[in-house]
């Protein structure tokens, strides 16, 4: 009955709203009604944590022949006044939706310490009281049939009285219980995979109203709250907001755009060059540290290929990556803002919006793809991109099931072999394309496929050995296309891993990875200058020759220098300069300085010349805290969709 109720509210939702369907799906009530199934979906384990606690008590009850009446009535009363709750989150969420275009979600528990402004605007504002009389209109039904249904269960008690189960009438009381209780579990997981169902599940094409038609308010109010209440997720606080922006300004030589953000500046395309709308490729390494390589020293000779690639294309030798996960990599390298601590910037249930490689190459044009090899919903990856850029996911769900070796999906070389007819697919149409692909067999637990034949006896160098295998089969295949010459190569960490014996606290092979970058007409060469993930984009759009809004923390590589890099590791925050490295415990405020040689380093006392460095990265970091705060993460005007 509860499924119902929300349905009707979902559906108001769908015709109150002031949105204008694009082309292709106007009219499609085929791809519509996946909305509210996926709504029915979520409402479902809403329904689900609702029915557990009553459902075990009435089995226990059941087990001891207990049918009083104040049972049946404390459930009636349990019941009025949790679905009364959601009928009023749901009722809310319209008009909610209607401003925001967003589900309702923690944010309004901001309001609460201004209840006579908020009481005010609710009922100030004419258009709320159709929703408010909803909203109390559905509470007095459901209220009318809950009360009337346990009145009809009761009596059947009265039909049928209690008495004492026979051991046999006992059992079979407790197994059905048993899977009663356990099939409203599962509704609360939501889902049979690996994760418990999440907001990504929600989101299931490249239209924004309908991705976010799916999500229940009330589940979307819950999520959020508790993601609100993640340590990680709290605001970092290292120097004042003002002063952090103001230092970043100066170091990056920005005077912000009103409208969009501080750092916001319009980036020319060169005037003498005719943009190349080449398509891009972009291969994230899972755990690709510098230090696996020959390049940089390792004398294993574990990624022949990605070796090769780096002496031959345009490539960085002092790389660092935000973060050290790959939620992190992923969020740097496409959007251009650094990864702060421990958060999971993609994740949590409201969706960020942000700009970025697929959203400036979207504008340009491009049909954006990514590549996962896992479930579409880690790390919110799913609603996360869909949102932000891309146009198409591929994932675990796309794969044949017996492609799957591991929780973390299909193997890499599954992957880029699903991937390549997609990108001649793409490539015949005519449209240039953006393609993404995340690699994941460098990732415990390792599996080494059995037609791989690996020099080392160590799983963990034979997974890298493979990865390299798997990267140059790719690349071989690619080369023999008809697009590759009109293709723009990318290949890069994630983030590093730990290899040998750590030097220090932040063990430099963690942050230091590769990138490469080739195509045709791309001069070979390996620059030194010191750089990062949020460097990535811009450097990448310079080379592509687009003028752009730039709004992001990152610089062109190779018209730009910056003097440090900074990077944050779970609990701590580092800074590597060409000799030196920072390290800082923002929550014990702990400060630790060393020289640093290759992958030497040397404890330092002298506080004064690590100064600039502990700036640097404070305001950077802080800047971008302030940023998101504020929602200056796009690089136009937010204006309200649909309009």
């Amino acid at each position: 009955m509860a499924l119902v109720f929300f349905f009707i509210f979902r559906m108001v939702l769908f015709v109150a709203t002031d949105y204008s369907f694009p082309k292709g799906i106007a009219g499609d009530y085929g791809l519509y009604s996946v909305a509210f199934l996926r709504g029915l979906w979520f409402d479902n384990v809403v329904a689900c944590y609702i029915s557990a606690l009553p459902l075990v008590v009435f089995w226990v009850a059941g087990l001891f022949g207990c049918a009083s009446k104040w049972l049946y009535r404390s459930a009636s009363v349990y019941f009025i006044v949790l679905y009364s709750l959601g009928f009023i989150i749901s009722a809310a969420n319209i008009p909610y939706f209607n401003y925001f275009f967003k589900p309702i979600n923690s944010s309004i528990f901001n309001w609460f310490d201004y209840a006579g402004t908020t009481a005010g605007m609710v009922f100030g504002e004419a258009s709320y009281y159709l929703t408010l009389l909803l909203g109390i209109a559905m509470i007095v039904v459901f209220s009318y049939f809950v009360c009337k249904l346990s009145k009809l269960f009761y009596n059947l008690t009265l039909v049928t009285p209690a008495r004492a189960w026979t051991r046999r009438q006992a059992v079979a009381v407790f197994a059905v219980g048993a899977v009663v209780v356990g099939l409203c579990f599962f509704g609360i997981r939501g889902r049979a995979g690996r994760n418990p169902i999440r907001i990504s599940q929600a989101y299931y094409c490249t239209d924004p109203f309908l991705n976010q038609v799916g999500v229940a308010p009330v589940f979307s109010l819950m999520r959020s709250a508790l993601d609100d209440s993640r340590k990680e997720n709290q605001e970092l606080r290292l120097m004042p907001g003002d002063k952090a922006v103001a230092n970043v300004q100066r170091l990056l030589s920005r005077h912000g755009i009103d409208g969009i953000s501080p750092l916001a500046r319009v980036v020319k395309a060169d005037s003498t060059v005719t943009p190349a709308r080449k398509n891009v490729v972009i291969i994230l390494m899972e755990s690709m540290s510098a230090s696996l390589m020959q390049s940089f020293g390792n004398k294993h000779n574990l990624t022949p290929f990605v070796d090769s690639l780096y002496k031959h294309s345009l490539s960085f030798s002092n790389f660092y990556s935000s973060g050290i996960h790959t939620n992190q990599g992923m969020y740097s390298s496409l959007y251009s803002f650094p990864a702060v601590m421990k958060r999971n910037a993609m994740k949590g249930s409201v969706i960020p919006l942000y700009s970025g490689l697929p959203t400036i190459l979207k504008e340009k044009g491009y049909r954006n793809m990514f590549f996962m090899t896992h479930e579409s919903q880690y790390d919110n990856m799913n609603a996360f991109f869909r949102t932000n850029g891309f146009d198409e996911i591929y994932s675990q769900e796309n794969y044949p099931a017996d492609k799957v070796v591991n929780g973390f999906g299909v193997s890499d070389d599954y992957l880029f072999q699903y991937a390549l007819p997609v990108l001649d697919r793409h490539a015949k149409s005519g449209q240039p394309f953006f393609s993404v692909l995340l690699t994941i067999s460098n990732h415990p637990p390792y599996v080494v496929p059995d037609y791989f034949h690996p020099r080392s006896s160590k799983t963990e160098e034979q997974i890298v050995e493979y990865a390299d295998w798997a990267i140059r089969n790719f690349i071989t295949e690619v080369k023999k296309k008809p697009w590759a010459d009109n293709t723009i190569f990318v290949l890069l960490g994630d983030h590093g891993k730990l290899v040998g014996t750590p030097e220090c606290e932040s063990p430099l092979s963690y942050n230091h990875i590769p990138l490469i970058i080739f195509g045709k007409d791309i001069e070979p060469r390996i620059v030194d200058n010191i750089g990062g993930q949020v460097d990535l984009m811009p450097t990448l759009l310079g080379l592509l020759g687009f003028g752009y809004v730039q709004n992001g923390f990152g610089i062109d590589l190779l018209k730009e220098k910056r003097p440090y890099m900074y990077f944050t590791s779970d609990n701590l925050i580092g800074v590597r300069g060409s000799s030196r490295l920072y390290i800082y415990f923002p929550a014990t405020r702990q400060e630790l300085r060393y020289f640093t040689k290759g992958r030497q380093v040397k404890p330092a006392q002298d506080d004064m010349i690590f100064r600039d460095m502990k700036d640097y990265a404070f305001s950077m970091l802080q800047c971008a805290e302030v940023m998101v705060r504020n929602q200056q993460t796009l690089n136009y005007p937010k204006k309200k969709a649909g309009h």
